[in-house]
């Protein structure tokens, strides 16, 4: 047996091991996944679809989860660089494939610089994942820097569905109730009158407001 020879067979025996004694999941990071774990503070068992990492090199490392804790949908997104400070408002972009971006707000944890989370704009956001093939992200940051990240959808369908499962909720088209119109689709409509328009707007939301007791 020829050296090359040699250093083949070792070489393929290396890799016939890995294959035996590693868990596949090792070999699909780059795959949505389904995660059950349990709340080191409360004891009670929360869910999550996690996203994988972006291209190393190209984006800046985010990941998305979307969440059921305690019966309630969160989406949260988990940077490895620092967003603003604890228990802080920060602005997020969001794009699904080529649609018009989507301006959101999200808070850190009260614990953390780097981990953010929003409640009021998980279903919608959950929601649009499943309908398309890659989410581009942009978060600003309390330096004034952007990060941004790339993510492909293409796996995320079941891990998602199995949170939404998990929170009793039902897909979009599940349901023939209307869906919530929530802040962020006012502030992206509002956005799109001319200034006559949203000075007639405004005005109607006074006296909504005004005539509350």
């Amino acid at each position: 047996m020829n050296q090359r020879s040699f250093f083949a067979n070792r070489i393929q025996g290396i890799l016939s091991a890995a294959l035996i004694f590693c868990p596949l999941e090792a070999f699909a990071v780059n795959a949505w996944s389904y995660h059950q774990e349990s709340d080191r503070l409360t004891n009670l068992t929360y869910s999550f679809a996690q996203s994988p990492m972006p291209k190393r090199g190209a984006y800046d490392d985010m990941r998305l989860e979307i969440v059921c804790r305690d019966n309630k949908l969160q989406v949260v997104i988990d940077a490895d660089s620092l967003i603003t400070s604890q228990g802080s408002a920060f602005d997020v972009e969001y794009q699904i494939d080529k649609k018009p971006p989507v301006n959101i707000q999200m808070r850190t944890f009260p614990d953390s610089k780097r981990k953010g989370y929003s409640d009021q704009d998980a279903k919608r956001i959950s929601d649009d994942i499943l309908t398309g093939q890659a989410i581009f992200i942009r978060v600003n940051t309390i330096i004034k820097e952007v990060l941004s990240s790339s993510i492909s959808l293409q796996d995320a369908a079941k891990p998602i569905q199995q949170v939404y499962a998990d929170c009793g909720l039902a897909l979009s088209g599940d349901s023939d109730a209307e869906p919530v119109y929530s802040l962020a689709d006012f502030e992206r409509d509002f956005g799109k009158l001319s200034t006559e328009q949203q000075q007639q707007v405004l005005d109607k939301i006074k006296k909504i407001i005004m005539e509350i007791p």
